[in-house]
């Protein structure tokens, strides 16, 4: 078909190298380029449209954009190839090497332009589009350039690793050359493999022994323990680029070493000769985590069922990342969630204002929910309408699977990467705290429905919220103090009583009553106070108790004990009540202010601090001539940190007559020292979030300075309004949650993890479903029906429950 709008088609720009180009998906479903139909690849934006008629993605984004050509990409598994009858065989291999293997080795593409001007309703195709080189080099660079997906693995993987002090001023003691690749041998022992060069001396040492069958006798280690030489680096992992794996024993750390070429050369090694061998640490890291599983066979021994269906798909690992899928398999089974993002958000691509779906917080819950909870992607790998059409085709990222009846799983790369987009670590690959994630994702969905004032009344983690009442008695006088704080997880300690070891000699502990826990969360502790009434030091009491109840409690486990100030968990039985319901009576429930008892009046104003200067503020000014005492006025009237508008305020404040008077540092109403004015680029970024500017400055006031720390105080103080006035008396103040009692809770689900550390090993998720309430295994991308005994046992084990108000 000819089409007459070629004209304008050729004038658009290829993708930058910094933009996303969604070719691999829709992002605002998870039909694929493996789907029957491909996805849609607007050529104006390049984001990725499915052409499913229930949902019309591509559809609705050209009308709503107004780009009217897309290109049509689909992907087919190339057949395996086989060597013909005479045909000669490769050429053997004389050196072992690690090969990334290449897209355009395993699949073919198959591409059209369409124009959606000549067939508003499913796009025009024009295959003679092609034709024109302009054209068609717009269509080799959106294939060519790197995949949404893609670009956001490789930015997540890349580690920030950087040279230390040690690195730096590396002294070396050269010995002679060391023995070529394949005859190296550990200086100790025998080992050929896993071998770290010390940087110093020449000395080969084994590394520690790793998982997965990698020898180590850790003489490396104690090579440096008896030399103090700090720096090696692991042979095997060396390129011609001059990366390798640099290790650096002070630190205690992966370091970079920017001489390593240099370093290497003095020991006969040339880098340009090197090609890598051995896996790095960062891979056997990955294999590690991706190893730790849980056991998908019953107690007779046999496999446990697969299930599909609605609300039974599975979340393919993307690598380290079962805590998220745990978290996220957990909040769509909740009844809140499944109407707010997958009922609720079916028309919320018509209307919304955010130009591409993959930066839209709402569309990408609502890509979730449909993915987990439609069943339209919960079927058997080999039957899945994405799947490849090849059976011995392999995912590297997924489980190994026993059995070929698992399902795929749906891959949320585009919502891992939004949900974790500016954040330390959830932007990363590395494995992480399943509670951690819980509690920031919650923030982050309440950010976002702050900033669009039209969905926060349709607020789903609101469920968790709830309250705590702290109250504070003096010893002496007996008047009291209250405060209210609210909360969306209730964080319980469990005791570590030592009973002895196993065959295996791993400890083994005392089983402890989860209503023990909470018994002891709600108690009451003794204290030394600076009692304002009676003017001297007293012993206080402060007593803790629920000032609400949530619709569902989300209770953390803490198993933990610090070894090296590294948290180590531990095994502990938690053993939770009968039939799994917990019953709270007025017992737990606080009342806030008692007739009769008399409040304890505020803390007398501490001594204010000084504030801190920016001291190459001051530099700045003080070089220029102007007195110090004038420098540090005007940096307090322009926020602190702007030389330039400090001194455009100096010119305009010369012939005030208080210029040169002494800085009157004052307390606040609340007691606390005066600090400067916020930063007005927080309290820009904080109304940016749909918070008012004086919110956003009283928030910065009560934490510091803290941005963090700033939006979780204005979550906890939603009728706040900024003004600076006492603050009203607890009960004016708006209590989340529940106040009736008797309330009981049931079990709906948990999250459990096998590994030594929260930050490694492996998390699933086990969910009630159906009318039965029958227990379901989500173990990333397998979903089974869960055996009775492994329920019972992994249930006193648990990290996260969940229980739901009955």
């Amino acid at each position: 078909m000819s089409c007459s709008h070629l004209d304008i088609l050729t004038r658009l720009q290829p993708p930058r190298l910094s933009q996303s180009v969604h070719r691999e998906e829709c992002t605002q479903c998870f039909d694929n380029q493996d789907s029957p139909a491909g996805v849609e690849v607007c050529l104006s934006c390049f984001n990725g449209g499915c052409l499913d008629s229930g949902r019309h993605h591509a559809r609705t984004h050209v009308q709503k954009s107004g780009h009217k050509f897309t290109l049509n990409v689909k992907r087919k598994h190339k057949p395996s190839a086989r060597r013909a009858e005479g045909e000669e065989p490769p050429a053997k291999m004389t050196k072992l090497a690690i090969v990334e293997e290449r897209e355009e080795d395993k699949y073919d593409h198959f591409t059209v332009v369409k124009c959606w001007t000549c067939d508003a309703q499913n796009g025009a195709e024009v295959p003679d589009a092609a034709k024109d080189p302009k054209v068609k080099s717009l269509m080799d660079a959106v294939l060519q350039s790197m995949s949404s997906a893609r670009q956001s693995e490789v930015k997540a993987w890349e580690e920030e690793i950087n040279p230390c002090e040690h690195t730096l001023t590396l002294k070396q003691f050269v010995n002679g050359h060391i023995p070529p690749s394949g005859l190296a041998h550990c200086s100790q022992c025998n080992l050929k493999e896993n071998l770290w060069l010390c940087l110093t001396c020449g000395s080969l040492g084994c590394g520690r022994q790793q998982f997965g069958g990698i020898g180590g006798n850790g003489h490396g280690l104690a090579h440096f323990e008896a030399s103090g030489h700090a720096v090696s680096v692991k042979l095997g992992t060396i390129t011609p680029e001059g990366g390798a794996d640099i290790y650096c024993y002070v630190c205690n750390d992966a370091k970079e070493d920017p001489q390593l070429s240099v370093h290497l050369a003095s020991f006969g090694i040339n880098v340009q000769t090197l090609t890598k061998t051995e896996k790095s640490m960062t891979e056997l890291q990955i294999e590690q985590n991706l190893k730790y599983d849980f056991s998908l066979t019953g107690e007779d021994g046999k496999a446990l069922e697969p299930v599909f269906g609605q609300g039974l798909t599975g979340l393919a690992n993307l690598g380290n990342s079962c805590y998220m899928a745990s978290v996220i398999q957990t909040i769509f089974s909740l009844p809140a969630f499944q109407m707010r993002y997958n009922e609720q958000s079916r028309s919320h691509s018509d209307v919304c204002t955010i130009a591409l779906p993959a930066d839209c917080v709402e569309c990408q819950m609502h890509k979730v929910a449909d993915g987990l909870l439609s069943g339209r992607y919960s079927h058997p790998a080999h039957l899945s309408p994405g799947a490849p059409n090849s059976p011995n085709v392999e995912d590297h990222l997924q489980h190994p699977s026993p059995t070929p009846v698992f399902q795929q799983g749906v891959k949320p790369t585009g919502f891992k990467s939004l949900i974790g987009k500016g954040h330390e670590e959830f932007s990363t690959m590395k494995q992480q705290d399943s509670e951690e994630f819980f509690t920031y994702l919650v923030t982050v969905l309440r950010r976002d429905m702050q900033k669009y004032k039209d969905r926060s009344d349709q607020d789903p983690t609101s469920i968790f919220s709830y309250a705590m009442e702290q109250k504070l008695q003096c010893g002496d006088c007996k008047k009291v103090r209250y405060r209210v704080d609210n909360a969306a997880v209730v964080g319980v300690a469990v005791p570590a009583n030592e009973k002895g070891v196993d065959a295996d000699g791993k400890t083994r502990y005392e089983d402890v009553q989860l209503t023990q826990c909470l018994d002891s969360l709600l108690g009451t502790e003794a204290l030394d106070y600076a009692c304002p009434s009676c003017g001297k030091n007293v012993h206080a009491l402060k007593q803790t108790k629920f000032a609400s109840l949530p619709e569902v409690l989300v209770v953390h486990a803490k198993k933990f004990q610090l070894v090296n100030w590294v948290p180590v968990k531990l095994d502990i039985p938690l053993i939770l009540p009968p039939n799994d319901e917990l019953v709270f009576t007025e017992h737990h429930l606080g009342k806030g202010l008692q007739q009769g008892e008399t409040e304890l009046p505020n803390d007398s104003a501490a001594a204010p601090a000084a504030p801190q200067f920016n001291e190459a503020a001051m530099a700045q000014l003080e070089g220029m001539g102007f007195p110090t005492i004038r420098c540090q006025k005007a940096l307090l009237a322009t926020g602190n940190n702007d030389p330039e508008a400090a001194m455009e305020w100096l010119f305009g404040h010369m012939e005030d007559s208080d210029i040169d008077d002494p800085i009157q540092v004052s307390s606040s109403t609340s007691g606390s020292p005066a600090v400067a004015e916020p930063d007005p680029q927080q309290v820009s970024m904080l109304a940016d979030m749909g918070f008012t500017s004086a919110q956003a400055r009283k928030a910065l006031r009560e934490t510091s300075g803290n941005a963090e720390r700033a939006v979780e105080w204005l979550f906890n103080h939603p009728d706040d309004n900024g003004e600076d006035i006492s603050a009203p008396p607890p009960s004016s103040v708006s209590v989340p949650g529940l106040k009736s009692v008797p309330a009981t809770y049931r079990l709906v689900a948990f999250i459990s993890h096998k590994g030594p550390s929260v930050h490694s090993g492996h998390y699933v998720a086990h969910i009630r479903k159906g009318a039965e309430g029958e227990w379901v295994l989500f173990n990333d991308e397998k979903v089974v029906k869960a055996d009775a005994e492994s329920v019972k046992d992994l249930k006193s084990l648990a990290y996260l429950y969940f229980f739901v108000r009955m």
